[in-house]
Parts: C-alpha cells; structure tokens; sequence
C-alpha cells in the first residue's frame, strides 16, 4: 500500500474512494458520450424511460389536498388581520357618486329601517375614477328585538378607499405596463384627486399580501407538470433609499410549456441561492441553457435536464465568420431538426405522434451531425469560434438529445425567452419599492 494512504484516517480513506468512484463514473459517462456521437444514437434509447414517467406528470392527492389546506389558512390569516388606521382624508367632493344599496339578508317584513350606515371606496374604469358609496340599511325588530344591517362586501383593504378594480390598474400600470408610481401619482393630481406617494405605495404593498396566496398556488401548480423552461435575466433597480443609485438584480423567469404559465421570480441574486425555493423539490424535465447553477440541479437523480438547441445553433451562427464551410454544413443540418418541428405543428401532432416523427425523422439527422462533429472536432483549434461551437455542442449532446424521448418536450427554450422579452424592452430601470417587494 502505498505509504501516503497507510497515514490516512478511515475517513479520509472513504473520501478518496467516493471521488474515484465519481471520477471513474464521469469517466465512463465521457466514454458513451463519445460512442453516441461517433457511432450514432440507437432509437430504443428513447422509446421510453420508465423512471422518468411521461409527461404531463400527476401531483399525488396528499400533495394537492395539503397545498389548497396551506391557501386557505393563509387566505383566513390575510382576512383576519387588521392593521392600525389613523384615518383618511375625506374623497373628494367633485367626483361623481355611485351608490350601491345593501339591505340585510331575509324577511324584512317585521322589521323596520332605524338607520344605515355608509361605506365608501375609491373606483376607477378605464379613464374614469368615481366613488362608490355603499349604503347599508340597518333594520330593527318592531318587538324591539334584534337589529340587521346590510353586509358590506368584502374589500380588499379592509377601511381602505381603493377599490379591487383602482388597485387592479396600479399593479398593472406599474408591473406590465412599466409605469412608476410617481407618474402615476402625477395622473391623480391631473384629475384633481390628492393622494400621497405614501399612501400609493401602501395600497401596493397591502394589494400584493391580498394576492400573495395567487403566487403560491401559481409556484405550485407551474411546477406539477414535471416540465419547467427556466432562464434569468439582469435587470437595474433604483435604490430607495439613495436617489439615482442603482444595482443589479435579477429576474428569474419559470415558464410551463404545458400549460403555459409563466412565474416571474425577484431574488436580488443570480446565485444558485435564488432557485432554491422554486426548484428544491422540483422532479422532471428542467430545460435551460448550460448556466452552471441549472447544470448543478440537473445532477440532481430526479431531474432531467434539457438543452436548448437554440443555444447551440447560435454558437455556429458565431462561426460564421471564423469558418463559414463547416459552420455552415452544421446549421444546415441544425436547420434539418427545425423542419421537422414545423411539420409537427403544421400538421397538430399530439406528444405520442411528435415523439415518433422526431424518431423517424430527427434521430437520423441527430446521428449525421454527432458523427459530423466527432470527425471534425480534431481538426479544429480550441479557442476557434468553430471549436468553440463543436464542443459546445458536444459536452452537452445527451441533454440537447433528451427533447427525443418526450413529445411534449420543446426543441428549444425560445418561448421562455419570449416571455422575457418584455422585461426587457420596457425595464430599462426599474424602481421596487423596499415597501412593496
């Protein structure tokens, strides 16, 4: 035995042992690779991966009943809990009123009206605020027993004046259609209706604990379907507390093929801390680019991960210039893959029907090119565009092939970018508010 080892403690030696067994394992996981690519990929390799399931995945009873449970309690916490009011400014006068009557439920007929008491909330449609006056009519026994009142609708801000739909455009305005709250205090002003940046800010911060249960049933249910395209974006946010700073933050954009939901997560990193709550538990397909932090969750046993051929065929438009012959020849059969996903749309394949075209039809070409880039490779420099480009391509070449197994699966990631491109053409800088985060 070699004397270094025999001074090693029993610890030391099982850590050694495991990271040869890992490396000996990545080993032979390089090895196949290169087999596939060089020799081409056998169909039975896709037809069906039993411990993986098939797509769209079923969450288990227990999960679903003990998800609506945690939304009702929180639902009935946000209900119950009040928060200290010192009063409000009266509204103003000059808006027009519209009044909405409320008379106690049952038989009225031996009771008679004692009084009423009102209720008042700030409303908006489309380019036009008005007051909603609730009028609650209060009934007493002729016995002289018992009194009734009309029941106020619940409100969103409990003693607020915002009303759902006035609140509805503000989080509108501000998160889709990028209009600060400063500009939109300057709309109030201009319909001569005073009210504070403070107080704007606290309707949104108040709004988004109301719609705080909607966000985790969304986190819940984007993730049921066992197949999430994930990507991040960099975006500036104005410090509130230091006028003109700003820093870098980052969306994390969570997109379900499935159903189509799309999660837009804030977490002021770009870390492997920022999926920790989204993706902790996450089973199934997980589609991204070769970011590391989504590489890591693919080693993950209950995780597939996906590679995105647009990623890869960008990596050969690069090459363009640095070797236009062999860039060309691999975007050509890059090309062939997409034809194929065009005819499966045209003709509204379902996923069953998709998976075999792909089989039938991709797979040879998949072959052609893995071949292709194993010949070529060697003959390429390293730091080259093209080089670059083939080993792209080649360190990932089982992920960019797992889209095969599944015809539920996208060839790409593009309709996550798409959902991301409107962060970026209207967030050039972006102001969260410490009070509504």
């Amino acid at each position: 035995m070699d004397t270094a080892l025999e001074n090693l403690s029993k610890e030391q030696l099982i850590a050694i042992i495991h990271a040869r067994e890992e490396e000996n394992a990545h080993l032979k996981h390089q090895v196949d690779l290169l087999k596939r690519l060089q020799f081409g990929q056998k169909r039975e390799r896709f037809e069906g991966d039993p411990a993986q399931g098939v797509l769209p995945f079923e969450t288990p009873a227990e999960e679903e009943v003990q998800q609506q449970e945690e939304i009702k309690e929180q639902i009935s916490y946000t209900r119950k809990k009040q928060s200290a009011h010192k009063g409000r400014a009266a509204l103003p006068a000059h808006l027009p009123v519209e009044e909405v009557e409320i008379y106690p439920e049952g038989d009225l007929t031996e009771m008679v009206c004692i009084g009423k008491e009102v209720t008042e909330e700030l409303e908006c449609e489309p380019a036009r605020f008005f007051i909603r006056r609730y009028i609650r009519y209060k009934y007493a026994g002729k016995n002289g027993e018992g009194v009734k009142t009309g029941e106020l609708p619940e409100r969103v801000i409990d003693k607020g004046i915002p009303g759902a739909g006035l609140l509805s455009m503000i989080l509108t305005d501000k998160y889709m259609n990028h209009l600060p709250l400063y500009r939109q205090k300057q709309r109030f002003a201009r319909e001569n209706i005073p009210i504070a940046s403070s107080t704007i800010e606290g309707w949104v911060k108040q709004a988004l604990e109301r719609l705080d249960p909607l966000y985790q049933q969304l986190r819940f249910d984007i993730k049921a379907k066992g197949y999430l395209q994930v990507d991040e974006t960099s975006i500036k946010v104005l410090e509130s507390d230091k006028k003109g700073a700003a820093h870098m933050g980052w969306y994390w954009v969570y997109h379900s093929p499935l159903n189509g939901m799309v999660l837009m997560d804030y977490p002021p990193t770009r870390g492997a801390l920022a999926t920790k709550d989204m993706l902790a538990h996450f089973r199934g397909y997980l589609q991204s680019d070769g970011y590391g932090v989504y590489e890591k969750i693919g080693q993950r046993t209950e995780v597939t991960p996906v590679a995105c051929w647009a990623h890869a065929r960008r990596e050969f438009e690069r090459a363009l210039d640095n070797d236009k012959i062999r860039a060309t020849k691999a975007l050509s059969l890059i090309q062939q893959l997409y034809v194929v996903e065009r005819k499966a749309k045209e003709e509204q394949l379902d996923a069953e029907q998709t998976k075999h075209l792909r089989l039938d039809d991709s797979l040879p070409v998949l072959n052609e090119l893995g071949k292709w880039i194993f010949a070529e490779v060697k003959n390429t420099l390293p730091k080259s565009q093209i080089g670059k480009a083939m080993r792209y391509a080649m360190e990932r070449w089982d992920k960019l092939s797992v889209y095969l197994q599944d015809g539920s699966l996208h060839i790409d990631n593009n309709a996550i970018e798409n959902a991301i491109r409107p962060i970026a053409l209207g967030y050039d800088k972006l102001m969260i508010m410490q009070s509504a985060a």
